[in-house]
């Protein structure tokens, strides 16, 4: 499957999907407890993610959280664009987690090439936007409008969704966007409760009958949480365990906070999954791959 994101195209390839490294610029992140104040500081980690294997950064300002208010569609502009723009000057793939118009076009003005529209399309700028500038567009299915909180008593959530980004995809193509632009996120915790969100995840194979690249954001979320009763940052192997069955079943786009740990689970399970020689990054000769050094012991009569 093709992914156009301006003057890039990708080819998406089953079972080895993009990784996508979440940068939270804002104050007020539902999962991340880095803060970086600074351009250089958020700069600088958006390098790290590219470094651990993050072939697209995902830049964000304004969380999910509806507990707080977002600030101005200026400021989060004003944080968006340098950062946006040194990422994009160093070489790399940069999208941008917003449903602002005003937000969103500021990025694309400094670079950024995919728009990870939360709100499920609600302002169809983003689309014209899109449509203009050749970004990629990520279409996420929600019943609840951005930091509010809606609960739908769904008769069937999986049908719902299918339904939901359907309807947007076609929006999205009236308003000019092509077809190889376009991604979907079932939107797993937004306007749902955990088992919702689980029952969604367990049947994400449907979602393929869309046709576009499924972007599957399970990091540390709430659901996995529910589960395993564990906090936001003790969600490590909750998120693997997700993505696995996610992977296996079509994802092609993961959006992840541990970008180094699951960058080496992709590679060990691409693999796996091969039937030819794997390629090893490791040397035969750095004992370091073997095993511990011993600790040294003191001497006979030397100071313990």
């Amino acid at each position: 499957m093709k992914l156009r994101l301006r003057d890039r195209e990708l080819e998406l390839v089953a079972g080895e999907p993009l990784v996508m490294g979440i940068l939270n610029i804002g104050d007020d992140s539902v999962a991340d407890g880095n803060h970086f104040t600074t351009v250089e500081q958020r700069v600088q980690r958006g390098l790290q993610l590219a470094a651990q294997g993050a072939d697209v950064i995902d830049i964000g300002v304004l969380s999910g959280r509806t507990d707080t208010a977002p600030i101005a569609v200026s400021e989060e502009a004003a944080r968006f664009a340098p950062v946006v723009r040194e990422l994009v000057d160093a070489g790399l793939l940069v999208s941008v987690d917003t449903w602002r118009a005003g937000a969103i076009e500021a990025a694309i003005e400094a670079g950024a090439q995919l728009i990870n529209d939360t709100s499920g399309l609600l302002d169809t700028r983003v689309a014209t936007l899109a449509a203009q500038s050749g970004a990629g567009l990520v279409v996420m299915h929600t019943r609840a409008a951005p930091k509010q909180v809606n609960f739908p008593a769904y008769e069937d959530a999986v049908a719902d969704v299918h339904r939901f980004l359907r309807e947007r995809i076609e929006l999205a193509l009236e308003h000019g966007v092509a077809h190889e632009q376009l991604v979907v996120d079932p939107g797993l915790d937004y306007a749902k409760a955990p088992q919702e969100s689980i029952d969604v995840l367990r049947r994400l194979s449907e979602l393929t009958a869309l046709e576009r690249p499924i972007l599957l954001a399970v990091s540390r979320k709430y659901f996995i949480g529910m589960l395993t009763d564990s906090l936001p940052q003790e969600r490590l192997a909750g998120t693997i365990a997700a993505l696995e069955f996610g992977v296996s079943a079509g994802a092609q786009i993961v959006r992840v906070h541990d970008v180094a740990q699951v960058s080496q689970y992709l590679r060990l399970r691409a693999a796996l999954h091969g039937d030819g020689e794997a390629v090893m990054l490791g040397s035969r000769d750095d004992q370091r791959l073997k095993w511990i050094p011993p600790k040294a012991t003191p001497r006979d009569g030397a100071s313990r």
